[in-house]
């Protein structure tokens, strides 16, 4: 009887999984045609639906598993053989490591999270380190035989929509001056030169993107080829992105997920971290919109390093928080946050409340100002890497998420999330060091994160320096949620003018304060620390302290009005002139 209940276990699981994977391709299949309508607005509820998805199945088999086996379902036992039934089930599957990871799902929410044991679930992967090979040919391989012209021509047409290209010729000419300015060192007239395309385009908000690598006789690089909808039922090329620093930027955690065609995970996955191998597989695969894979290899990745490292947890650098507690492992580039037991009575936010914002972020449209997190309900840590310091601090301020038994400590609730710089850090550090183009990269990144937050309908709430952090690429990122809201919510006026000297001179407001008003003027709190930062906000920023600017991104948000932001530098774009009389590109 035992092994009829595995089984059944095993064949629910597997068609729900199956259901799932049909549902995800068949949203991100869709997403080129979204692009050729430019249907903005139906590419970023696609991303919405898509990352719904998990949860919907997930919580949909799990509950029925439950009604239909009754409480024998939890006999872990029965587990144990149903895992060793879906193990089989699944061999023969392109996608079996996202395969266990969705078992995985189920069988902690039968166990609401408890019960963690790899004899009953795939805490291990089967498949790690052995990346599936399809024998499909993946990418496209085009080489310089015939020139460099020749090549690029080949290749958009290879890459042609269904619409047409706003000026091919342009194009062609753009790409093929910016290789022969940016990479001089490699002669395409005497070398063997070969490009290696991915087939799938990459879809995210209002780009498509060619992904590839140029091999050449010394060695290789990255390259993206943004592709752009101009509004008028045509595309272009904005750019190249050739450095290795600019492509992982474009794969970067603080934007949405990208649509794209994948068939064989694993595959696809080895490619990409070839091209940018300081991107670790747990990103990438969060990238393509496998975010629970990418929250299964962070983990293991996590297990790892803690055996090959003997650093001790430490409470993460930067003021402490009101709402949230932060440690991290100094070897290891993630903190983890979790929610304090008590807030400051300042915070008008509960428990329930901070979960809803995090959950709010994950899909929305993060527009590289936000930072993506992985949520993870009673997560294990070995007792002998806490100092009793630390461990006293967490019991003090959030004990109800902490439970130290024996050689472990359980964490209830927490997120991971990529370590940054504080921003309030980085400033005083600038300004120790008297550095003053830090000084004014930070700050004019900080008004811009504010400013691109908006134009993607987020307030931030609290934007004190200390909320936001520096990435090791230089930019300023939001990461503190518990306050943030939908832009068009809020109700933003001018301070009225006192009557008399006495209302001025008040320490209560003279004025009616609704819930949702906010007071752009008093921002300048945010610069009152030093006139050097005041002096280069107010320059750079100083919009952002009159009510008149957030009405009008309002205005900008409520009109359906996305605006453009593209993981690359302007600088970087190709004018879009008419070509040169006398080119001979075609």
């Amino acid at each position: 009887m035992t092994g009829q209940f595995a089984e059944h276990i095993a064949a629910a699981v597997l068609e729900q999984f199956a259901d799932y994977r049909s549902r995800f391709q068949t949203i991100s299949a869709a997403a080129q045609l979204r692009f050729e309508k430019a249907d903005w607005h139906a590419i970023q509820k696609a991303g919405a639906a898509r990352i719904d998805l998990y949860e919907d199945n997930s919580e949909e088999g799990a509950r029925a598993i439950v009604e239909q086996l009754g409480e024998v379902v939890y006999d872990a036992r029965l587990w144990h053989d149903a895992k060793r039934c879906y193990a089989l089930k699944i061999q023969q599957r392109s996608d079996p490591e996202l395969a266990e990871t969705f078992y995985n799902s189920i069988y902690l929410k039968v166990f609401k999270h408890h019960e963690l044991d790899d004899a009953h679930m795939f805490i291990r992967s089967a498949y790690e380190g052995q990346p599936i090979r399809s024998g499909a040919d993946f990418c496209r391989l085009y080489t310089t035989q015939q020139g460099l012209v020749a090549l690029l021509g080949k290749l958009l047409d290879d890459y042609a929509f269904n619409i047409p290209w706003e000026n091919r010729r342009r194009d062609i000419r753009s790409l093929a001056r910016y290789v022969r300015e940016q990479i001089p060192s490699i002669d395409i007239s005497r070398e063997d030169v070969s490009v290696e395309v991915m087939r799938s385009v990459f879809f995210r908000n209002k780009g498509a993107y060619i992904v590839g690598r140029i091999n050449y006789t010394s060695g290789a690089m990255p390259f993206i080829l943004p592709v752009l909808h101009n509004g008028e039922g045509a595309v272009y090329v904005d750019t190249l992105i050739l450095d290795e620093n600019d492509v992982s930027i474009i794969f970067s955690f603080t934007r949405s997920y990208f649509m794209v065609n994948v068939d064989v995970p694993s595959e696809f996955i080895g490619f990409l971290h070839s091209l940018i191998p300081m991107k670790s597989k747990a990103e990438l695969y969060s990238s393509i919109g496998f975010y629970k894979q990418g929250k299964a290899e962070f983990y293991r990745s996590f297990l790892d390093h803690l055996e090959a490292s003997n650093d001790q947890f430490t409470i993460a650098p930067g003021i402490k928080g009101m709402v949230m507690t932060v440690f991290t492992l100094p070897s290891f580039p993630v903190v983890f946050k979790l929610i304090k037991d008590r807030f400051s009575s300042s915070k008008n936010v509960t428990r329930a409340t901070v979960k809803e914002k995090y959950r709010l972020v994950k899909r929305h449209d993060r527009v590289g100002r936000m930072a993506d997190t992985q949520e993870f309900t009673n997560f294990l840590f070995p007792r002998n890497r806490f100092a009793q310091e630390l461990i006293d601090e967490l019991q003090k301020v959030a004990g109800s998420s902490v439970e130290v038994d024996g050689d472990l400590v359980t964490i209830r609730h927490l997120w991971a999330e990529r370590r940054m710089t504080p921003l309030n850090i980085y400033i005083d550090s600038a300004l120790a060091s008297d550095n003053e183009p830090d000084l004014f990269h930070a700050i004019n990144e900080f008004g811009k994160a504010i400013k691109q937050l908006a134009a993607a309908n987020i307030f931030a709430g609290d934007m004190l320096f200390k909320n936001f952090g520096v990435t090791r690429h230089g930019r300023v990122v939001f990461y503190d949620y518990d306050e943030i809201m939908y832009l068009t919510d809020c109700n933003f006026r001018r301070i009225p003018e006192a009557m008399y000297p006495e209302q001025e001179m008040s320490g209560e407001p003279w004025y009616s304060v609704g819930p949702n008003d906010v007071f752009p003027e008093e921002f300048s709190i945010l610069t009152a620390c030093n006139a050097r930062v005041r002096r280069i906000f107010n320059e750079l920023h100083g919009d952002l302290l009159e009510a008149a600017f957030w009405q009008g991104m309002q205005d900008q948000v409520r009109n359906g009005d996305i605006v453009d932001v593209f993981p690359y530098r302007k600088i970087k774009r190709f004018a879009r002139s008419t070509i040169l009389p006398g080119s001979d590109y075609s």
